[in-house]
Order: structure tokens, then C-alpha cells, then sequence
């Protein structure tokens, strides 16, 4: 075990000094560059709280005058390292990121952001995603017109809103839609349709309602200021052990026989975890409606 930590804390040091290399050479390009005022690093190589690890990539936020020139040509990234591959993406705030795997299987995402964009936000509403980035950490690497100390200042007076109990409506909309698309995961799983049964039980049902459902659990049992981060990040950590350990029974294969094992077990769970929180919050459960869906899937699901 000491063996192997010492290894991976090598690993890591080389790792981060190949990031510290390419991220020398973006800012020397960038101070030559007049179109481009900042250079901001965000996520783990920029925050305490979960720092960057071995495995961990590059955010860089590069504030810009003339931001699609770094969107519709590539040839920029010879000046920071080799790039292998790269492609668009869309980001938060509804912006465009270039995202890009550079030698040594360093990967950068480059979000472009317009001058104009950042200047808005030191005047007007800012969007809770783009707080909780800022609010987790920032590192600045560039700055000419000293805007982030004003976005600093401006976003040091703003706190994200506070987490809160779902109302009872927006707690049976989740059950209703999981509920509909465990029926409608089913019809494909009937028809032959595999690939959109297994993609609707394993990305959809999970990503929109289970880890709603998921993270409304944590809150009601540790309390609504809880930290269950965003998207499932580190869900291992803050979820309860026990909806951890059912969970790993609930994916499935691409298979006919495991995808409807994997939807009753995923609908057992959910059932579970649905029914402490609407015990905790003293809201209805459609328990008798779960019954029904459950028995007619089941009615399938046993029967050769």
C-alpha cells in the first residue's frame, strides 16, 4: 500500500508539473495577445476543497474581445503544447468551450468567454452555476484590466441561494416522471428496442430522478445545507451508504433479462428513498399508483 501511494504521489507531481509547463506557456501567449484580458483557472486546480488529484483536468476560463477566433480556429494550440485532438462544447451560462487533449494525455477546456459577458455580470443577476463555480474557487493567471477584483468584490457580496425543501408539487413530478418512463423504458425493453430501453433506465431515469431524488434524501437526513456539490459529483462521498451500496445493483446490461432487472431494482430503490423523504416532509407517496405500474412491469419481467 506504501509502495503504491508513493507511486501515485509521484505520478501526481509529474502530472502537475506538465500542467504547470502548459499553463506557463498559455499565459506567456496570452500576455502577447491584446485581444485576450483574462485568464482565470476554475475548478479543482483552482479550489481547497477537493483539490486537483492525478486524474484531474485543466478549467480555464479565457476572457476575450474577439472570442471566436479561439472557437473556429484551432492553429492557437501549437503555442501551448501538442494537441491531439479537439472539438466544441457547450458550457455553462450558455457560452461555448473548446476542449482539448493535448501530449501526455493533458486535458484542457478552454471556456471562451466575451469581454462584454463578464462585464455584464458585474452589474446584473448572476446565474447560480456560474457562483457556485466562482464561489468554490478561483485562480487568477492574467488580468489587464483589473476586472476580477471587481468581479471579486462582486461576488463576495452575493451568496447562492440557500438550499430548500422541494415543495410537495415538485416532489411528485419527479415520482410521476420516473414513474411514466419505468412504463415507457418497458415498452421499448417489449419491442426490441435495447439500446433506448437501457439508455432511458441508465441516463435518464437515473441523471433526472434518481440523483434528484438522491440528493433530497442527503438533505433531509443532514440537514439542507449540506454539500452534495452538483451533477453527482463526488456522490460517493456525501450520499448514504446505504443508497450507494443499492445502487450498484441497478445498472444493467445491454441485455433484454438485465435491463428489466435493472429497472425493478432501480424502481425498488427509488421507491425506497422516495417514501423517507415524503415521511420526512410530511408529503403524500402515489403508493398505490407505484403498486400498480410496479405489477404490471413485473407481469413481464417474470414470465420467459
Amino acid at each position: 500500500m506504501k509502495a503504491n501511494r508513493k507511486t501515485l504521489n509521484k505520478s501526481l507531481a509529474k502530472t502537475n508539473a506538465s500542467y504547470e509547463k502548459l499553463i506557463e506557456r498559455l499565459v506567456k501567449w496570452a500576455e502577447n495577445r491584446p485581444d485576450i484580458r483574462v485568464l482565470m483557472i476554475v475548478g479543482s486546480r483552482a479550489r481547497m476543497d477537493h483539490p486537483a488529484d492525478e486524474w484531474s483536468d485543466l478549467d480555464v476560463i479565457v476572457v476575450a474581445t474577439d472570442p471566436r477566433r479561439y472557437l473556429s480556429t484551432t492553429e492557437w494550440l501549437e503555442n501551448l503544447g501538442k494537441p491531439l485532438l479537439t472539438f466544441l462544447e457547450p458550457t455553462v451560462g450558455g457560452q461555448m468551450e473548446r476542449r482539448v487533449l493535448f501530449e501526455g494525455m493533458l486535458d484542457v477546456d478552454f471556456s471562451i468567454i466575451p469581454r462584454e459577458v463578464i462585464l455584464r455580470l458585474l452589474q446584473g443577476e448572476i446565474p447560480p452555476q456560474i457562483l457556485e463555480i466562482f464561489k468554490r474557487g478561483v485562480h487568477v493567471l492574467l488580468d489587464k484590466d483589473g476586472i476580477t477584483s471587481q468581479l471579486y468584490r462582486r461576488f463576495s457580496s452575493v451568496e447562492l441561494p440557500p438550499p430548500h425543501p422541494p415543495t410537495e408539487r415538485e416532489f411528485l413530478e419527479v415520482v410521476y416522471d420516473f414513474l411514466y418512463h419505468a412504463v415507457w423504458t418497458l415498452k421499448k425493453i417489449l419491442r426490441g428496442e435495447l439500446w433506448t430501453a437501457k439508455f432511458c433506465l441508465d441516463s435518464y431515469m437515473k441523471r433526472k430522478c434518481m440523483l434528484r431524488m438522491i440528493e433530497w434524501h442527503a438533505h433531509v437526513k443532514r440537514g439542507w445545507a449540506y454539500d452534495t456539490w452538483f451533477d453527482g459529483r463526488f456522490l460517493e462521498e456525501w450520499a448514504d451508504s446505504d443508497v450507494i451500496k443499492e445502487l450498484r445493483k441497478t445498472f444493467s446490461y445491454y441485455d433484454e433479462a438485465d435491463i428489466k432487472r435493472g429497472l425493478l431494482a432501480t424502481m425498488s430503490l427509488f421507491r425506497k428513498i422516495s417514501m423517507e423523504i415524503a415521511e420526512k416532509l410530511n408529503y403524500s407517496y402515489p403508493i398505490e399508483l407505484d403498486k400498480k405500474i410496479t405489477e404490471w412491469i413485473r407481469s413481464f419481467c417474470t414470465t420467459s
